[in-house]
């Protein structure tokens, strides 16, 4: 991509670390971009929004939120960590200023990650959220077992007996899934990867699925309440004749990559993959 020219500035000032990197670097910003937009409550809709960056300060959360606002709109966003891990938010707040002026002096780096569209439907109507991480279906407040049908496209697969179900994308591999034993996928890869969360079976494993599939899952059994919850911000009960639909969106999320290599990296650094490189590989 080209090199951008105007930005969006995103960030929470509610939260104390958000608030300080925003007032530290927005005129340094100001003075390298056109600056069209600040979106620092959460109140802006960007899914009509035009830019040629977003700039994000928070963390993988943060990220996750503005992918699914932005609904599709192709705007890449450059997310500056001031969470906790990064995964996602990959520039750390010291390098801030370094990598953004790489950005004005090479074109843009970005990676394409794949979401789901969410869709629950039922005798209350229906509704369809997106995610960029995850789709979780499982039990509530009280700790007993959910019986769940899966269907794969049009062809009923199996039924998990336990304490839930996630439908992951590959960027979401790295999350709830992997924490429930589920495989980690390259996130530029297209794929939807199913993940039992404690299932009361010896032989229910993690499957990995084309994208092009819709995956379709039905309470087969109530045993208390069932809650359907979307990249671990939005939660929606699960009532006795739901379904809940996961299928890829048409657009992808687009994240901007401070270099070459960034994703192993992250799994290396921040999420210890395999220990430390020692030694270290010619």
């Amino acid at each position: 991509m080209n090199r951008p020219r105007s930005i969006i500035l995103v960030g929470d000032t509610r939260k104390e670390r958000s608030a300080a990197a925003i007032a530290a670097h927005e005129k340094w910003l100001q003075k390298r971009f056109k600056v069209v937009l600040r979106d620092l409550d959460g109140s802006a809709d960007l899914s009509r929004a035009e830019a040629d960056l977003i700039v994000l300060f928070g963390g993988d959360g943060s990220i996750l939120s503005v992918a699914r606002r932005l609904a599709g709109n192709a705007i890449p966003v450059l997310g500056v960590n001031t969470g906790r891990l990064g995964f996602l938010a990959e520039v750390p707040l010291d390098s801030v200023r370094s990598s953004i002026e790489r950005l004005t002096k090479n074109p843009i780096r970005t990676s394409d990650r794949m979401m789901f569209e969410v869709e629950i439907a039922g005798n209350a109507g229906k509704r369809t959220l997106l995610a960029l991480n995850d789709a979780v279906i499982a039990r509530g407040s009280v700790s007993r077992m959910v019986h769940l049908r899966l269907v794969v496209g049009e062809e009923p697969f199996t039924l998990v007996s336990g304490d839930g179900l996630i439908v992951a994308t590959p960027s979401g591999s790295t999350a709830h899934s992997m924490a429930a034993g589920g495989p980690i996928v390259d996130p530029e890869l297209e794929a939807m990867i199913i993940t039992p969360i404690c299932p009361h079976s010896l032989s229910m494993r993690p499957i990995v699925l084309p994208a092009r599939r819709a995956i379709r899952i039905e309470l087969a059994r109530r045993n208390g309440d069932v809650v359907l919850t979307v990249d671990g911000q939005e939660v929606v009960p699960v009532a006795d004749g739901d379904a809940v639909t996961v299928r890829r969106t048409r657009k992808p999320f687009r994240l901007v990559h401070p270099g070459p290599g960034a994703w192993f990296a992250a799994l290396r650094d921040k999420m210890g993959f395999a220990g430390a490189l020692t030694p270290k590989l010619k």
